[in-house]
């Protein structure tokens, strides 16, 4: 059994972590693998473990810095809203990190499951990625930001039309911390009903 000071800390401890941060060095394998054991244990109505990975690292990294970065420019040339800073942003970050994790949402349709109910079960299996790399003290961060939102996107990391690609988990060894985390009181952000 966990005593459960320990889970409460790992909670607490856990932090987003951002490229800039990450030192050189390339973290092992294994402890990725173990990050996605680890997400497959998430909840997941009906059982349909509609999460799907694409870990990108070596020369994969560059790969998908060339991919979103061109994607980016393709799309928000022709909608006007291309912002160079951005585009730079994209080309250079994967390459910062060890690894990179695109995450999807794979649609199972024939559950007949409210979409939200696989998008959460997704999410949950990214807490468990963040929670454990807080456990091996590893960096990392999702985000949302960059081609997550382009239909264009989705056959490069083998997604469907139906599917979404929901974001990108970057991880890699910590050279600067993140400060202390920080959040409202809870009594703030909830009610109870008693009687």
């Amino acid at each position: 059994m966990i005593h459960p000071e320990t889970i409460n800390q790992l909670i607490r401890d856990r932090r987003s972590v951002y490229p800039r941060q990450y030192g050189p060095e390339r973290l092992d394998d294994r402890i990725i693998h173990q990050m996605l054991e680890n997400a497959r244990w998430a909840p997941t109505h009906k059982l349909t473990e509609p999460w799907h990975f694409v870990v990108f690292t070596g020369g994969g990294l560059k790969k998908l810095a060339e991919f979103q970065a061109g994607c980016y420019k393709e799309v928000t040339t022709r909608d006007g809203s291309f912002k160079e800073e951005k585009y730079i942003g994209l080309q250079q970050k994967p390459l910062e990190a060890s690894h990179v994790i695109a995450v999807g949402m794979r649609r199972d349709d024939k559950r007949g499951l409210p979409e939200i109910e696989e998008i959460g079960a997704v999410f949950c299996a990214v807490q468990n990625m963040y929670l454990t790399a807080a456990a091996y003290g590893v960096g990392c961060y999702f985000t949302t930001g960059g081609v997550p939102f382009f239909e264009e996107a989705k056959p490069f990391f083998d997604l469907r039309p139906e599917d979404k690609l929901l974001g990108s988990f970057y991880i890699g060894t910590i050279k600067t911390p993140s400060p202390q985390g920080k959040r409202t009181d809870i009594g703030k952000k909830s009610r109870w009903v008693v009687d």
